[in-house]
């Protein structure tokens, strides 16, 4: 079975992830990951599932599109992305650029930038 191209995996980190199931977390990166947030590094896929799922607890509703990219350098991919939550007080809309470094088809390393827009 061949890995899935750099491209296909950030495809699948937007749609399956952060869109879909956290668990499936365990698919798409590494035992050893490592992401980089702004104020803390999160290890391993089922740290990653928690924040994700830390994440979709905030809002009633939450999507995630990919506006630009996957770029693919090497071992390194990058993408933007628009997301929308919806909470009782209302919508908020946030946009990120992710860099991923991938390594025999899971993801290893991950740096984010997160703003909200409103």
């Amino acid at each position: 079975m061949t890995s899935p191209t750099p491209a296909e995996l950030y495809r699948r980190w937007i749609d399956e992830l952060w869109n879909g199931s956290p668990e499936s977390a365990h698919e798409l990166v590494a035992p050893d990951f490592v992401g980089h947030w702004p104020d803390r590094d999160v290890n391993g896929p089922q740290e990653l599932a928690a924040v994700i799922e830390q994440t979709h607890e905030m809002f009633t509703a939450i999507t995630f599109t990919l506006e630009v990219g996957p770029m693919v350098d090497g071992e390194l991919v990058a993408g933007r992305w628009l997301g929308h939550g919806h909470t009782a007080n209302g919508t908020t809309t946030f946009v990120g650029n992710d860099i991923l470094r991938v390594h025999d088809g899971r993801f290893t390393e991950y740096w984010n930038a997160t703003s909200v827009r409103s």
